[in-house]
């Protein structure tokens, strides 16, 4: 079986994983985003539409209703019973605690559930220390104008995390916003009437006019302010009791109609109990909500730091590229055609063209390459072993320098060296089925190779087919990605990859490497890093154009990435000794590898985040900050690309398709990357997915000659 096509199926378990742990995390930061965005609002209300019912309007902060019966009590002479709304605070509970054991007080404490939540230890200390502990509803926002789900999923999940933090039920609750009772009017009434049916007993507070020695309900929340209040209130010597509210009702006398003195309602459960103990599903079912929370908090704490660590790597790679661009443009190079101590190279030229199922496009490249200005060539077509038209299309092209060598289906490195065997010349060009050559194409190509040191010169390959929008978005990438990039790896001596599409070798450098290594699914890449590794150096020239014919849909643009992705992983793993060697290929490795790991590996698995982040925002956040640091972070690679456009000689307009790629295209490589990464720890044997071609690598080059003069052989026939 050839290596072409042998393989070992990709395990599908990972995306099934994939799914489960994006899904979980998902609800866990939509659920975050929730609770964060709720209890992170500013509290407002609703005006009273309707004023509280005569009944529950005596000046009394505590309510029991039962249907359309309400009752009001309050506590007893010279009791205080102390109350705090929100936290657990992690600064000012402690505190509060702290000054309650002092004095030897217990208090009532009404907790969100979001807080509770987060910090359960807080919950427990309450519990412990005696205090009672009552619900706040779960973000603490506005129950009036919530609709009856919602105000029932604020009491249950508050519920649910009481029973998780400190395995207890609360039985008393304070609506948020409220003070006096005669505050739980319009619709905090209808939210009030709700949280009854469910069983609370509803607390408010005295008006902070009434002597605490008459017997008072005082509210605070967990400030310094309280802090600060609550001592001042200790020094009253008139008031004989510091209690919680359940034990301030307890201890009102209940007379013979069933009615306290105070007004408090005989069905109140003048037990001490206040605390109930909540049952074994309720304790596990809150264990569970604290885990989703605990999930989401950490994940979006975690999102914070990624996205500026990813931020920052991202711009540092820009600003980077742009810069070893520019100074690639500025440098004198000593390699260059017209350098005056490096002579013009016109040696003959092998050119290798390794072909599997071409017919689209073969003769198309063919007469391309016929038609260089360089002038002697020796053209040699491998077939490896098409099942279509490519081998009799390239034998009927009328030409002595033009051979087709025919062989069984091996894979293209063994096709390589195939050729490799049947070259004549010392300098050899190896290209792809599915390029168009510029005719001064082969002779830029090959004069770096003047200079003695250098073994091999990548070309600067251009998509030919992007009238759409997917073509559009490769040739952005093309020019913006991969030569920017390579400008820069010419300056600093580390360029990875000479391209499939046109690369330019000497005969003797390949040979001494054995060929084209078939460990691999990059071979290009792998014998580049090869090459390193001997000792030679490697170089762009950005003069030298082919026009390449790229993936026409998402699924082939798929295959072909995934190749790639998972190839350059080989060969990275495959010379990664070379990070302690010496010479050429040490400097190489030790500045190709990881920026290769850390910018096309590290860097994309971490961008989902930046997305995911930026919805985050603008859904639980704020949305025009979001938006805007999403833009501006877009200005900047807009005008990055631009740059790019410009060295290159390609026209700007092109950059309008540039946004739209962010939602498509982005999101693609990022699954790309992570199908790779994924395959390469399981050891996945990848199989060589051929992309369907179309012939269409010269498109572009014909229809807009961009300031050049037409193809000569444009129009000559093809199949």
């Amino acid at each position: 079986m050839s290596p072409r096509h042998a393989h070992r199926p990709a395990p599908r378990g990972h995306w099934l994983l994939l799914l489960i742990v994006v899904s979980a995390v998902a609800a866990a930061l939509v659920f975050e985003g929730w609770t964060t965005h709720e209890v992170a609002s500013q509290p407002t209300r609703r005006p009273c539409t309707s004023p509280i019912p005569k009944a529950a309007d005596t000046g009394k902060p505590i309510v029991r209703l039962d249907g359309d019966t309400a009752q009001t009590a309050g506590m007893p002479e010279r009791t205080v019973a102390l109350t705090f709304d929100g936290g657990p605070d992690p600064v000012w509970t402690p505190r509060l605690l702290d000054l309650l054991r002092s004095h030897r007080a217990h208090a009532t404490f009404f907790l969100s559930g979001v807080q509770a939540a987060r910090h359960p230890e807080l919950v427990r200390r309450i519990r412990d220390a005696g205090h009672e502990i009552g619900s706040l509803t779960y973000t603490g926002s506005d129950l009036g104008s919530a609709s009856a789900v919602r105000t029932r999923l604020e009491l249950s999940l508050t519920r649910t995390a009481l029973a998780g933090s400190a395995g207890i039920t609360p039985r008393l609750l304070r609506l948020p916003l409220t003070t006096q009772a005669d505050t739980m009017c319009g619709g905090e009434w209808t939210a009030a009437r709700r949280a009854a049916e469910q069983g609370y007993l509803l607390v408010a507070a005295d008006r902070p006019t009434r002597k605490p020695e008459r017997g008072v309900v005082r509210q605070y929340s967990q400030t310094d302010t309280a802090v600060s209040e609550v001592r001042k209130l200790f020094r009253n010597r008139k008031v004989e009791r510091y209690t919680t509210v359940s034990e301030g009702l307890g201890r009102t006398p209940v007379n013979a109609s069933g009615d306290s003195p105070g007004g408090a309602p005989a069905s109140t459960g003048a037990s001490t109990a206040a605390n109930t103990p909540a049952s074994t599903v309720g304790q596990l079912q809150g264990k569970a909500l604290l885990q989703v929370q605990s999930v989401g908090h950490v994940f979006v704490r975690a999102m914070t730091w990624v996205l500026g660590v990813a931020g920052a790597l991202a711009l540092l790679r820009l600003l980077l590229v742009v810069l070893f661009a520019r100074a690639h443009v500025r440098r004198q190079h000593r390699y260059r055609p017209g350098s005056p101590w490096l002579r013009e190279i016109n040696e003959p030229v092998t050119v290798l063209i390794p072909a599997y199922n071409e017919e689209a496009g073969i003769e198309t490249t063919i007469r391309s390459l016929l038609a260089s200005t360089h002038p002697e060539l020796q053209l040699i077509v491998i077939d490896d072993g098409s099942t279509d038209r490519t081998a009799d299309i390239a034998a009927s092209v009328d030409d002595p320098r033009v051979e087709v060598v025919r062989r069984p289906n091996a894979g293209k490195a063994a096709a390589l060296n195939t050729g490799l065997a049947h070259t004549r010349h010392d300098l050899v060009v190896m290209a792809d089925a599915d390029t168009v050559f510029e005719p001064d194409a082969l002779r830029q190509l090959i004069q770096p190779l003047a200079h003695p040191a250098i073994g091999a010169v990548s070309g600067n390959t251009k998509v030919g087919n992007r009238r759409r929008l997917l073509g559009r978005w490769q040739h952005l990438e093309y020019v913006f990605g991969f030569n920017l990039d390579r400008r820069m790896y010419e300056v600093l001596e580390c360029m990875p990859t000479v391209p499939g599409a046109i690369g330019a070798f000497r005969r003797d450098a390949l040979m001494a490497l054995g060929g084209v290594s078939q460990a691999t699914l990059a071979e290009d890449t792998d014998l580049t890093m090869a090459l390193w590794r001997a000792g030679w150096r490697v170089v762009y020239q950005e003069s030298a154009i082919a026009w390449t014919e790229v993936p026409t849909s998402l699924r082939q643009l798929w295959r072909q990435r995934y190749r790639w992705c998972y190839g350059t992983l080989q060969a990275m793993w495959k010379h990664r000794r070379a990070l302690r060697e010496v010479g050429p290929g040490g400097r190489f490795a030790r500045r190709a590898l990881p920026y290769l790991f850390l910018f096309q590996v590290a860097l994309p698995l971490l961008a989902p985040i930046v997305d995911v982040f930026a919805l985050y925002g603008v859904a639980f956040a704020d949305p025009v900050e979001s938006i805007g640091v999403w833009v501006a972070f877009l200005v900047v690679q807009l005008f990055g690309a631009g740059y790019a456009l410009r060295l290159d000689g390609e026209r700007l307009r092109v950059l309008w398709a540039m946004p739209f790629q962010l939602f498509v295209y982005r999101q693609l490589m990022y699954l790309v990357i992570f199908q790779s990464v994924v395959s390469a720890l399981f050891g996945t044997r990848l199989r060589w997915h051929r992309i369907h071609r179309s012939g269409s690598a010269g498109e572009h080059r014909i229809a807009e000659p961009a300031g050049r003069q037409g193809l000569p052989w444009a129009g000559e026939g093809g199949s």
